[in-house]
């Protein structure tokens, strides 16, 4: 099978600045995308840190590994990739003042012929759609989820929580860090979701399946989902990595887009 990446990040109607980061190798089939937390610009910084090193070491790993690496070697490369991202920006928040408490979630995937591998800290969610039907793959790191999973909140209650965005894990908060991995099989028209909260609080799961199951392009899906966000309130930072499963190659090779917008 073949994948399609489209990335899109919007700052959102209320932040002047954007603290997403988004990014894609098509050619090792990497997408890493990342929500930036801290004072400042330093959760840019965070964001940005996170992406660039995740990608650049997990490219450089499944290219060197070529196809002679197991599911299990690539959990183990996609964890110390993530691992050594925290350290470093935590050693950055350490050495400058100004970056201070700074932060980030990321969710990373490694979409292969059979099979896609998912990393992921925090809050930032991978979701898979087949056959119309949304399935969110990753369990959030945030307090709200634990007080549902205690029983403590109801769904409805946690929809207007005040809380939901105080997350558990991180990059670069501590000296070390828990990854989660998880490992699913794709199929010929599968679309999978990668997005900050900036998307998945503003739309909700039935609208997002809505959404993604347009018959459009997956340029145009992306675009609708960023302005679904924006026309709920915009209230935070914006970003979505879509990749798209093909039974077959078009002839053209690997598709990939960026779209950004300041």
């Amino acid at each position: 099978m073949n994948f399609e990446y489209v990335g899109l990040t919007d700052p959102g109607l209320l932040r002047e600045n954007n603290e997403d980061s988004v990014s894609f190798d098509p050619s090792q089939g990497v997408a890493v995308l990342a929500d930036g937390m801290g004072g400042y610009n330093a959760g840019e910084i965070a964001s940005a840190m996170a992406v660039t090193f995740v990608k650049a070491e997990l490219s450089r790993w499944l290219e060197e590994a070529a196809s002679q690496c197991s599911a299990n070697d690539i959990r183990h490369a996609m964890e110390a990739c993530v691992v050594n991202a925290n350290q470093s920006i935590y050693n950055a928040a350490n050495a400058n003042p100004q970056f201070s408490g700074m932060g980030t979630t990321i969710v990373v995937g490694v979409f292969d012929t059979d099979r896609v591998l998912l990393a992921h800290v925090g809050d930032s969610r991978c979701y898979l759609l087949r056959n119309a039907q949304l399935t969110q793959l990753t369990r959030d790191h945030s307090l709200l989820q634990e007080q549902l999973e205690a029983g403590l909140l109801t769904p409805e209650q946690a929809k207007v929580a005040s809380h939901k965005n105080l997350v558990t894990r991180a990059l670069g908060v501590e000296e070390g860090v828990m990854v989660d991995i998880m490992e699913h099989a794709p199929q010929p028209g599968d679309i999978y979701l990668m997005c900050s909260d900036g998307l998945s609080d503003m739309v909700d799961d039935a609208d997002l399946a809505r959404l993604l199951s347009a018959k459009n392009t997956l340029v145009d899906r992306a675009q609708v989902l960023v302005t679904a966000a924006n026309e709920a309130g915009g209230r935070d930072n914006i970003s979505v990595i879509l990749v798209g499963v093909k039974a077959e190659s078009d002839g053209q090779g690997f598709f990939s887009r960026m779209l950004r917008r300041s």
